[in-house]
């Protein structure tokens, strides 16, 4: 199947319909018994890959008219290394990344379905059957945080499919942006591999958790094992101190958040600073208190 060679083109995407957008640095192979195309970028087969493809698959070709619309030009800039879009110079654009949870994802209905959130002019492009960017001119943006993470709960309610969003910078319109978009693309990645329980991911929020994962083995060996050994042995432990620290030591909103009363809360934080000698409140200590769980987390 199709379906197959996604493991092995780094680049391709699957469509379960023919799609719209054409581009002329790509192949387009069907499957007539799976009833699916599978795009992939020339520069990624060889003529014997080539060959061997077409007595296996049906290769279709592009038809020229749209080869010059809006999405195909992004398309080709971002992941294909093509030109720059035909954009206004002075203005700033932001990628919002998603990923669809499921494994049978309706791409032209999901995308019908986002776009009623966003502006006429955001940029739909897919990178694969679950995974996407929208491009939004920096006068386009209107959606907050809290907005996005109430359209992937509207989403997840309409489609029972839930949708997992990366809120990009705004970045100046300029050769740089396909840098911008390859290293948000890449946090959002391990974010979607390593970090859980959130809808709604930001630089600021993946980045502690990216850098700590890169850290080598001999920093990593210097965080106390009083702290691991603790939160290996009381799971609760690590979940109040993580959200604890999250919320600005906010001992109020952190017993919401764990739905405990202030008192459990209080007798945790005494227990953890009995325990490992870490002062939490001490800006110091929550920073190393931190590192530990973002590293105790990655362990799991």
């Amino acid at each position: 199947m199709l379906r197959k060679l996604l493991t092995v083109y780094e680049n391709s995407v699957l469509f379960s319909e023919r799609p719209d957008v054409p581009s002329e640095q790509l192949y387009l192979f069907y499957d007539q018994a799976a009833d699916e195309w599978l795009s992939i970028p020339k520069k990624e087969i060889s003529d014997i890959e080539l060959h061997l493809l077409k007595t296996l698959y049906e290769l279709v070709e592009w038809q020229s008219s749209a080869v010059s619309s809006r999405v195909n030009t992004w398309y080709e800039f971002l992941f294909l290394n093509g030109v720059l879009p035909s954009e206004k110079q002075d203005t700033s654009f932001r990628f919002i990344h998603f990923h669809l949870n499921g494994d049978d994802t309706d791409q032209k209905e999901m995308e019908s379905a986002l776009k009623g959130f966003f502006s006429d002019e955001a940029v739909f492009l897919w990178e694969s059957q679950s995974k996407g960017v929208i491009i939004e001119e920096q006068k386009q943006i209107s959606l907050s945080e809290e907005e996005l993470l109430a359209i992937s709960e509207t989403l997840e309610s309409d489609f029972y499919e839930s949708v997992t969003f990366f809120i990009g910078k705004v970045h100046p319109f300029s050769e740089q942006l396909r840098a911008f978009f390859q290293e948000e693309r890449e946090l959002f990645q391990f974010a979607l591999a390593k970090v859980h329980n959130s809808k709604i991911f930001s630089f600021e929020r993946i980045f502690p958790a990216y850098l700590s994962a890169r850290l080598p083995a001999e920093i990593k060996n210097m965080v106390p094992e009083a702290v691991f050994a603790l939160f290996a042995d009381d799971p609760e432990m690590f979940s109040t101190i993580k959200v604890f620290l999250e919320t600005n030591l906010n001992a109020s909103l952190t017993a919401k958040k764990l739905y405990i009363h202030r008192n459990t809360l209080q007798y945790r934080i005494d227990k953890f600073v009995e325990k490992t000698g870490i002062v939490l409140k001490d800006f110091n200590g929550a920073f190393i208190v931190f590192l530990a769980c973002l590293l105790f987390e990655q362990k799991g």
